[in-house]
């Protein structure tokens, strides 16, 4: 079976968010002050930087914008931490695209 593209998988998280999840675009527009991306951030932290950010409830405070039970790292998994980081950034690009003060661009 041929691996999906990293592309691919994105897109694949994305769906996955949408329709199982329930994170809408009209969901995630209630994010404000770049909520996803700091998500996408604590997602996006380089293996080295996990044992700081997931012991230490001051530092995850810093990135993770949420309630603790919606953080679900999976540290034996990078390729998928970075995927779900790439989603929450897609998630966040259309939340600044579509907004009604966006110019299009």
């Amino acid at each position: 079976m041929e691996k999906k593209t990293g592309v691919e998988l994105i897109a694949e998280e994305r769906k996955w968010q949408i329709e199982v999840e329930g994170w809408t675009r009209e969901h995630d527009a209630h994010h404000k002050d770049s909520e996803l991306v700091y998500a996408a951030v604590a997602y996006a932290l380089p293996e080295k930087m996990w044992a700081w950010f997931a012991t230490s409830i001051h530092h995850r405070s810093k990135f993770w914008p949420w309630e603790k039970e919606w953080w679900k790292p999976t540290p034996e998994n990078r390729v998928g931490e970075l995927v779900k980081a790439d989603a929450l950034v897609a998630a966040e690009i259309d939340n600044l695209h579509f907004s009604p003060t966006s110019s299009g661009t």
